[in-house]
């Protein structure tokens, strides 16, 4: 019971959710160095495919690695666990992250960025409409629009004539990606009833990206093979973002309940928005004035979400 006491306390957390957002926000920045590294051209979509198979197979290995290191023994996948393994791997890694490399290939790091925080907003929405595990309050409410509004107000270009943008390529598919996102935490909370977290995020990730790899393969995708140790460290910090994000995202969820946890996403697109403009070059993207309202917007939807929440669970 210890464990959990302290896995529920709000300082543990909050530090723990900002690891997780952090790392999460440091990925669409190596993503997109990743495919200037590896030669992978914007419009390669089953190279993109193939780039992403092999940063998941590799970030599952190295979670059961790990954690057979720490158990003393080799972890294996629990009895029946298998169905649970291929939803949460087609929700968490097939779909989503199919969705998230394809979709950033067209369009910003920044933009990418803020759209995949508004996975918050579907998770409170899934959990109260589809799955009722938590009401559907006002607060919640005002805070969805909110965040909505955010990622309407992103894709408008004020000056000379308003116009709003939008690509399915592009902000569609990371949208699409976040709604699976949102998904794959319900499923976790359902499924670490009966099964460990991090066997579930590792094996889920080794089938996820196996089936990527062999799929881009297949369908004619490559990756350039360079010189630099610098690409497969990177590549390696890639795999890390995800055993380590997804498996201690999914520890919090277990322990927490959905609202709870969702809070602190708030912090991976202001994680992503300073990063991407640091790495990437797109400080004059992150300093446009529909980029800083839709992050303000978004960020401060999801906190309105889950506001009056924290300070009842805190008295």
């Amino acid at each position: 019971m210890e464990k959990k006491s302290r896995l529920t306390e709000l300082p543990v957390v909050f530090l723990l959710a900002m690891l997780c957002c952090f790392l999460w926000g440091s990925a669409t920045p190596a993503i997109k160095i990743g495919y200037q590294i590896f030669g992978i051209d914007n419009s390669d979509t089953v190279s993109i495919i193939l780039f992403a198979g092999m940063r998941f197979f590799l970030a599952g290995i190295l979670v059961i690695i790990v954690q057979s290191i720490m158990a003393g023994h080799f972890i294996k996948p629990e009895k029946g666990s298998f169905p649970s393994i291929f939803k949460l791997s087609l929700a968490q890694t097939m779909v989503q992250y199919f969705c998230f490399y394809v979709g950033l290939a067209h369009t910003s790091g920044v933009a990418g960025t803020i759209i995949s925080g508004a996975s918050g907003f579907f998770s409170i929405l899934l959990v109260s409409i589809v799955f009722r595990y938590e009401a559907l309050t006002m607060p919640k409410i005002i805070g969805c629009i909110m965040g909505f509004a955010g990622l309407i107000i992103m894709n408008v270009t004020f000056g000379g004539g308003t116009v709003f943008h939008f690509s399915f390529l592009g902000e569609g598919l990371v949208l699409l990606s976040t709604i699976s996102l949102a998904l794959s935490g319900i499923l976790v909370k359902n499924y670490s009833k009966s099964f460990s977290v991090v066997m579930l995020s590792g094996y889920q990730f080794i089938l996820g990206g196996f089936v990527m790899m062999v799929v881009g393969f297949a369908l004619g995708g490559r990756i350039d093979l360079v010189p630099e140790l610098s690409a497969y460290i990177l590549l390696l910090y890639m795999a890390l973002i995800s055993a380590v994000a997804y498996s201690v995202w999914g520890i919090l969820m277990k322990y927490n309940p959905v609202s709870r946890v969702s809070i602190f996403s708030f912090l991976t697109p202001l994680f992503g928005v300073l990063l991407s403009a640091v790495f990437l070059g797109e400080l004059d993207q992150a300093l446009q004035l529909n980029k800083l309202i839709a992050l303000i917007l978004v960020s401060g939807g999801i906190y309105v979400v889950n506001r009056k929440y924290e300070k009842k669970a805190l008295s």
